[in-house]
């Protein structure tokens, strides 16, 4: 079993927990480094197994899942209700390359970004997402 990896943390505060699950090393590694540069921390995982390892082991507090649609193994479609199934109030940003029906979003909470995406792009996607759900604490203020 492969240890759950250490977050990409940021310098600045409130933080907010974004799990990124992205199978291709290059893209993960380039979201990180924005996200972090943005004042995310970011738990970086490779698959959707592996995402729920890193969720168990960061107690369940995450503000928000990113997921690439296509992965091995289980779809980011199917590792977001995975994590709605524990926490119904989860943001999810789904990202894909492919422009289909498929990649929409069906339920609330759920957002779309296409692939490829600019940094201003993201951030601001992160940023509205994350807006709406200032009503509830952050994962790192949750206990």
């Amino acid at each position: 079993m492969t240890p759950p990896r250490h977050p990409c943390t940021s310098e600045r505060s409130p933080r907010r927990v974004v799990l990124l699950v992205e199978d291709e090393p290059f893209v993960r590694e380039a979201t990180c480094h924005i996200l972090q540069s943005a004042g995310f921390d970011v738990l970086p995982a490779s698959d959707a197994q592996e995402a729920m390892r890193v969720y168990e082991h960061n107690g369940r507090k995450i503000d928000l899942l990113m997921t690439d649609m296509a992965l091995p193994g289980r779809n980011g479609r199917q590792l977001a209700h995975d994590l709605r199934n524990t926490s119904a109030e989860i943001p999810i940003l789904l990202t894909s390359g492919y422009v289909e029906s498929e990649c929409e979003p069906r339920e609330a909470r759920t957002y779309f970004l296409p692939k490829p995406y600019s940094r201003a792009e993201l951030v601001e996607m992160m940023e509205t997402i994350l807006s709406e759900a200032l009503r509830r604490p952050t994962a790192t203020q949750a206990s």
